[in-house]
């Protein structure tokens, strides 16, 4: 059984990271969306809970993608599969040079992690979570960011809402 895990902080997750998700569940038998909580970034908007929650629902209907959790590092994670691969999306050549050296350390930690790379859906190579929780405090119409079953929240969430 092949087995991808699209590891993230999803907070919250776009239509972009959707896309990425839905292409990785047509390549491979099993799917983990994978959120994580990232160091680097300050103050998220929606805790970890949350956010499995929220992808939950918007990924339903992928009877072979599932979501889980995880505090530690990605390579600790992934050896609780065999072969696994992990799928990151690309938006830009910044992305590349990132994801490259995270995909080379990961391998370093654990020797039998692949890293496969899918190139964004052109409509979504300016997406990122952040761009979306400016918009969102804005109150900004996010139909062409968000997925429809997590927007309400959002913008929620964004002004000062619980």
């Amino acid at each position: 059984m092949s087995i991808a895990i699209c590891p993230g902080s999803f907070d919250p997750m776009t239509l972009g990271h959707l896309n990425i998700v839905r292409r990785t569940a047509h390549i491979f038998d099993r799917v983990v969306v994978l959120v994580m909580y990232n160091a680097n970034k300050s103050r998220p908007m929606f805790s970890i809970d949350e956010r499995v929650e929220m992808i939950k629902r918007v990924v339903w209907q992928y009877e072979n993608v599932e979501v889980d959790t995880y505090d530690g590092l990605l390579a600790e994670y992934a050896k609780r599969f065999e072969s696994p691969v992990i799928v990151k999306g690309l938006r830009a050549g910044t992305d590349f040079e990132n994801e490259f050296q995270m995909a080379q350390i990961n391998k370093t930690i654990n020797p039998n992690l692949e890293t496969m790379f899918l190139t964004s859906s052109q409509k979504y190579t300016f997406l990122s979570s952040s761009v979306v929780r400016e918009l969102a405090s804005y109150g900004a119409d996010l139909s062409e960011f968000l997925p429809r079953e997590i927007i309400d929240e959002v913008l929620t969430k964004a002004q000062g809402g619980k």
